[in-house]
């Protein structure tokens, strides 16, 4: 009954954001909700699970919002001028070369494995040029999440802690046999790059820049540019990162601190600090709530039990003669279960009981574990309602998440489908 309800509330989610009946934000609170309801569960609980989830997702939310706020204060400020100059000039109007250098610059950002902040600097530099030269909105998230996908699989990321540490191994034993799967699915999402910049260089052609002008400013932005603080600035956000990567300080924390260093130096009169404030409240404010939403959906959906039923069932669907086909088929679902599991609930909740039953039909554990990866909240994370970068993702891009998704998913699901299928040549995981 509560895998039911698990699957149930998935799909109306799904169903109604994507076709638009309702919006991300009342379907992440209303749709658990009623479900936990016809669960029979009584209000108080319900309550106490909504009550859970947001303290789960507050320092993502503390984090998330300072975190805007002090990217923006760096793209108001223009630290961020000189890339967009470069790329500008660099690409010298050429939509393919413009997606081509997306792909590039998103993979060596998200080297620190962060989904957030590379969202955050990579869109902030991108957006305004995808804006100039008219190309898809689309593009830019797309390319992007593919992109971070991928590069998702180094060690230090959260989804590799928690695959690392459920497998109960390290990185010679589970990452190092999908490199090659890895490299594939860069490969891959180069070639998606240029797939697309070649049909938007077909639609709208090689635009010819005033590259005098391209980039200029408004008079309002001029007044926020601050070009002699600059390296102040560069130093200041390398600095922040390094200490994001090194853990120094809890990252909530440390943009909290970042953010308070940057509007002092950049904008010291408080007549300044309280405009900059007011420009970027609907922004702050949109993702702050679309997370603290997120919360609500998977309070309710692990205080009812419904994600732990909702594992057991996968299992048991699958038949004793077919086990051998268990870590392949973990691989080609892994990615669309980002949409259905938290990083969490997947890792913590869902990968032991596939690793008991994998060990019960005599595969090598092992294998199920690097099967999950290639997938799950690593491919899957940017374009999945349960995590919340995925809201920073499409806010800074200015598109709607039902869009995002539609547009992205074929593209996501071929990159793990072809990087399963490279594991299984290599040996990495086996049908049979």
């Amino acid at each position: 009954m509560l895998a039911l309800l698990g699957f149930l509330t998935i799909l109306l989610f799904l169903i109604l954001v994507i076709s638009r009946k309702l919006s991300v934000l009342l379907s992440l609170i209303i749709i658990p909700v009623f479900f936990a309801i016809i669960g029979g569960f009584e209000p108080q609980a319900i309550g106490e699970m909504i009550v859970t989830g947001i303290k789960q997702v507050a320092p993502t939310g503390i984090l998330l919002i300072f975190a805007v706020l002090y990217f923006a204060l760096m793209i108001d400020a223009g630290l961020f001028d000189p890339v967009i100059s470069g790329i500008i000039h660099l690409a010298k109007g050429d939509p393919l070369k413009i997606t081509m250098g997306t792909a590039l610059l998103t993979m060596i950002v998200h080297l620190d494995g962060d989904g957030t902040a590379t969202f955050m600097i990579t869109i902030s530099a991108l957006l305004p040029i995808y804006k100039k030269l008219g190309i898809n909105r689309l593009i830019l998230p797309c390319i992007v999440a593919l992109s971070a996908g991928v590069m998702h699989l180094v060690p230090w990321s959260g989804t590799m802690a928690r695959a690392l540490q459920v497998m109960q191994t390290d990185a010679s034993g589970l990452l190092v046999p999908v490199l090659p799967s890895m490299i594939v699915g860069i490969i891959w999402v180069l070639g998606v790059s240029w797939w697309l910049g070649k049909k938007e260089r077909k639609r709208l052609g090689i635009i010819a820049f005033d590259y005098k002008h391209a980039d200029e400013l408004t008079e309002a932005q001029k007044l926020t540019r601050r070009p002699k603080l600059i390296l102040v600035n560069a130093i200041l956000t390398i600095s922040l990162i390094f200490c994001l990567i090194m853990a120094f300080l809890p990252p909530s924390a440390l943009f909290i601190i970042g953010f308070s260093v940057a509007m002092l130096v950049n904008y010291p009169s408080q007549t300044e600090q309280k405009s900059r404030l007011q420009e970027h409240a609907a922004n702050v404010f949109f993702v702050s709530v679309m997370i603290f939403a997120a919360g609500v959906f998977s309070g309710i959906l692990t205080g009812t039990k419904m994600i732990d039923a909702m594992a057991q069932s996968l299992v048991t669907l699958i038949p004793a003669e077919h086990a051998g086909y268990l870590p392949t088929l973990v691989g080609v679902t892994s990615m669309p279960l980002s949409f259905v599991f938290t990083p969490d609930a997947y890792y913590f909740g869902v990968l032991p009981v596939l690793k008991e039953a994998a060990i019960h039909y005599g595969i090598n554990p092992i294998e199920v574990g690097r099967a999950a990866i290639l997938g799950q909240m690593t491919v899957g994370f940017p374009l999945s309602p349960l995590t919340a970068s995925t809201f920073v993702l499409v806010g800074l891009s200015e598109v709607e998440l039902s869009d995002h998704q539609k547009f992205t998913f074929k593209w996501a699901f071929m990159t793990t489908f072809l990087m399963t299928l490279t594991a299984i040549i290599t040996g990495a995981i086996h049908l049979l």
